[in-house]
This record gives structure tokens, C-alpha cells and sequence, in this order.
């Protein structure tokens, strides 16, 4: 059985938002037509409070886009983003969510960032989507939001570690490519089997 898995496509990572994504609002259209056509949609929301480990804010020695190590590795430090209960963590104005039947919110914890669906980024701690999508007998995956290189990628490479089958809807998505990351991603998603589709050909494999 298909998902759709809709990837952070909220204000702050709209053109405007405090983290935007490059053209990152042009692909609304797209995700609400194929939302439309699938039977499951599952959406993730940046959920972040104020103070978060990963705002460059919180560490007045560091600026934005540094890299900084803790407990759990690498944290690149953001401009503060999706602080809950604000406009910019807010989903896209233009985007129906009127299919979606299940909301994952991520990054909640004060002490760790979480750019996957499926794991905070120490890669244990679970936020149960795989418990989910196993109890409701869906193995295949199809994902597209933001962004490509960061939250999208995690998500699709860990989809493949639960065992399920993922395609990332290559004009679905769009990356912030920072320092090369967007290259990277896409190798690193070929690498963990991930299948890259365009929207047309991911609804023709699906059928609503």
C-alpha cells in the first residue's frame, strides 16, 4: 500500500519565511494534485520552542550556518525557524491539507534537532511514523517537500531502513544546497536505494 509523505512545507520555508527555500512555494500546485490522488497523505511539521539547541540564537558565539558538535554529532545552527505556535510554522496558506490523516511534528525537543520523519537526528529516538505506516500495512513511500538536502533526504534514507520502498517526486521538491549539500543528498538517497520519479509517473504507479 502507497503514502504520501508531504515534508515540512510550511511558511518559514517559503520564500519570506526566516529559512526559506528557493522557490520553495512553487510546488504547492504540484503536492496538492497529488494529494489528490493518493488514498494515505501523512504530512511533517517543524515544531520547534523558543531557545532550541539548533538556533544559531542560542549560542551568541556562533552565527547562523556554523557547525557546531553535540551529544549527537554535527548540529548546523539555523536562523530561528517554526517556533511553535507562530505564522511561520504555520503550513503553506495554499496547501490542502484537507487529505492528510496524520500530522508528524518534529524537532520539539529542546535538546535535539530532528530533520527525518521517522528519528530525531541521534537516530533513536523514534517518532513513531514507522510504528504507523507498519500498523496500517503501507510499505511504499512517496516523499516530496522541504528540503531536499536536509529534511526530505533524511526521511526518504531512513524510509529505505525501515524497509520500505521510497521515491522522492524529484519536481516536488526543492533544496537550500548549502555548500554542496544538494549534490550530496541525491547521491546519498541513490545510495540507500531511493527512487526518483516525477509527479506524472508517481501518479500513474498510484491509483486513489
Amino acid at each position: 500500500m502507497d503514502a504520501l509523505l508531504i515534508v515540512d512545507l510550511q511558511n518559514d520555508f517559503c520564500p519570506g519565511g526566516a529559512l526559506e527555500v528557493p522557490e520553495g512555494d512553487t510546488i504547492v500546485p504540484v503536492v496538492n494534485d497529488l494529494a489528490e490522488n493518493f488514498d494515505h497523505v501523512i504530512q511533517t511539521q517543524d515544531w520547534h520552542p523558543d531557545g532550541h539547541q539548533s538556533f544559531a540564537s542560542t549560542h551568541p558565539e556562533h552565527d547562523p550556518y556554523d557547525v557546531i558538535d553535540v551529544d549527537y554529532g554535527d548540529q548546523v545552527l539555523w536562523p530561528d525557524h517554526c517556533v511553535q505556535g507562530t505564522e511561520g510554522a504555520e503550513f503553506h496558506p495554499e496547501l490542502d491539507t484537507t487529505h492528510s490523516e496524520l500530522i508528524i511534528r518534529k524537532g520539539f525537543r529542546p535538546e535535539i534537532d530532528s530533520y527525518s520523519a521517522f528519528y530525531e537526528n541521534d537516530g533513536e529516538t523514534a517518532t513513531g511514523l514507522a510504528g504507523y505506516l507498519r500498523d496500517r500495512g503501507i510499505d511504499t513511500l512517496y516523499v516530496c517537500g522541504l528540503a531536499t538536502d536536509f529534511c526530505v533526504k533524511w526521511s526518504a534514507v531512513d524510509g529505505r531502513e525501515e524497509g520500505m520502498d521510497v521515491y522522492v517526486i524529484e519536481d516536488a521538491t526543492r533544496g537550500i544546497d548549502q555548500d554542496g549539500s544538494l549534490a550530496q543528498a541525491w547521491e546519498d538517497m541513490n545510495d540507500a536505494g531511493v527512487q526518483v520519479v516525477s509527479s506524472d509517473a508517481a501518479m500513474e504507479l498510484t491509483v486513489a
